[in-house]
């Protein structure tokens, strides 16, 4: 049976120095010494995506638009939709409500300022809202965001909301105007199974991940919300000393494999970006 829905592609915009798992071995306050990569990762992003003929939302950091201003008006000179990541990719869990609200403001009104069009959506860093920092969602909404992609509806050492409605919901009963869009999720045996990409599209055969994504399309009749990372299609990435057997494992597992994969990704499905598919009716 042949579908026809949409699906939303996303990257999120940081450097492999910014990733949550490798700030144990990364100080923040080195970020602006260590060689810098998402330029080169994001142009070919763009590339692939331009020979797709598919339009994606770059979900990016205000410290990373801050120093690469000309990249981010190429997004957006693309077709793309620019969303935000917060500015500093601080978890959401780990501010307080000023904190956040401060963030996320200063995030959004430098990505307007650099692309000249309205930011619409947000992404947590690590999907770092969930039942304890609810009250986040409130504060993006009146800060003018009209969605966010911050939940993720799984049980996960570092982040998760198990119990979180698996599609489109908003935070106040009935509201129009503003929704949380939670990454996708398969329910089988009882459990929600991550199915929206990143270290998961990684370490699984393209075979699962694909299966994952019909399945949310096919038996949900809903459109399914990937994401990765600019670092993930870039094996030459430096690797800092003394990691985990853990963080190793999960940061560098089949870089390699990555870009080919997303290419299959792109020409087994249709996709779109975000704000065209979710807010223009279909949430």
């Amino acid at each position: 049976m042949a579908v026809h829905i949409k699906n939303a592609f996303t990257i999120d915009v940081e450097d492999y120095f910014q990733v949550s798992a490798l700030a144990p071995y990364i100080d923040r306050g080195s970020w602006d010494q260590q060689p810098c990569r998402v330029e080169r990762n994001v142009d070919r992003i763009l590339e692939m995506l331009d020979a797709a003929q598919v339009k994606a939302t770059f979900f990016a950091l205000g410290w990373i638009a801050e120093r690469y201003p000309t990249m981010i008006k190429q997004i957006a000179a693309q077709g793309h939709e620019l969303a935000s990541h917060g500015y500093g990719h601080l978890r959401a869990s780990d501010q307080s409500p000023s904190e956040f609200k401060e963030d996320v403001v200063r995030a959004k009104a430098l990505l307007e300022d650099l692309s000249a069009q309205s930011v619409a959506g947000y992404r947590a860093p690590s999907f770092s809202i969930g039942e304890s920092n609810l009250w986040a969602l409130d504060i993006l909404r009146g800060s003018g965001y009209r969605y966010s992609s911050s939940i993720y509806p799984v049980k996960h050492d570092h982040y998760g909301m198990p119990n979180a409605p698996r599609f489109a919901f908003g935070p106040i009963k009935h509201d129009q105007d503003f929704f949380e869009l939670p990454a996708s999720t398969v329910r089988l045996f009882g459990r929600n199974l991550p199915a929206a990409g990143g270290g998961f599209f990684r370490l699984l055969p393209y075979e699962c991940s694909r299966w994952l994504l019909r399945r949310v399309n096919r038996c949900d009749r809903q459109p399914a919300i990937f994401y990765f990372h600019p670092w993930e299609i870039d094996p030459q990435q430096p690797r800092p000393k003394g990691l985990s057997a853990k963080t190793r494992f999960r940061h560098y597992v089949n870089l390699r494999r990555t870009e080919p994969r997303l290419q299959r990704l792109l020409a087994d499905f249709k996709w779109d970006r975000m704000d065209r598919i979710f807010l223009n009716g279909q949430a």
